[in-house]
C-alpha cells in the first residue's frame, strides 16, 4: 500500500475541501439535474446531459480524494531527523552549473506548489534528493539533461 504523507495543514485542508464537495457541491449538482430534469424530453435534453456528466466527475473527484485520505498518514515535524532527505525536509541545496542557491520543501504529490516552494517527493528533483545529507551531490536528471546540486542545508 503506498501511503500519502501530508502535513497537518494539508491533511485538514484536503478533509475541508472534501466535506465541501460532499455536501455543497452535490446539492449543486442535484438541483441542476431536478431543474435540467424539468425542461422535458431527456433524450434530446443536452442540459440535462451535461448536468449527469458533471456529476459524474464529482462523484469520481470524491471518490479519489477519499481513497488519498484514507491512504493519508500525518507527518510530525519534530519527531523526524534532519540527518538526511525525507518527506517535509527543507533543503538548502546549490545548483552547480549556474552556481545559484535554493531551497525546496519536499512534501506530498496533493500539497506541492511550486510558488511557494514546495515540491512533491514523487518528482524528479524529490526523489533525486531523498535520503541524501549535507555535502552530498544529488544528480537530477531532467528533460535538459543531468543537474547536480550540492545539499548545503537540511532543516524543518
Amino acid at each position: 500500500m503506498k501511503y500519502n504523507y501530508l502535513t497537518q495543514e494539508g491533511y485538514d485542508r484536503l478533509q475541508a475541501e472534501l466535506e465541501q464537495l460532499k455536501t455543497e457541491e452535490r446539492q449543486k449538482s442535484a438541483a441542476a439535474i431536478a431543474e435540467a430534469r424539468e425542461k422535458g424530453d431527456l433524450s434530446e435534453n443536452a442540459e440535462y446531459h451535461a448536468a449527469k456528466h458533471a456529476q459524474g466527475l464529482l462523484e469520481l473527484k470524491i471518490n479519489t480524494m477519499e481513497k488519498e485520505m484514507s491512504n493519508a498518514r500525518v507527518i510530525d515535524a519534530s519527531q523526524l531527523d534532519n540527518s538526511s532527505v525525507v518527506v517535509l525536509s527543507k533543503v538548502r541545496m546549490k545548483n552547480l552549473k549556474v552556481n545559484k542557491e535554493i531551497t525546496y520543501q519536499l512534501v506530498s504529490q496533493s500539497e506541492a506548489d511550486l510558488k511557494l516552494k514546495k515540491i512533491s517527493v514523487t518528482s524528479p528533483i524529490g526523489l533525486g534528493l531523498l535520503g541524501k545529507a549535507v555535502g552530498d551531490i544529488a544528480e537530477i536528471q531532467t528533460p535538459g539533461g543531468v543537474i547536480k546540486f550540492e545539499i548545503l542545508e537540511i532543516s524543518f
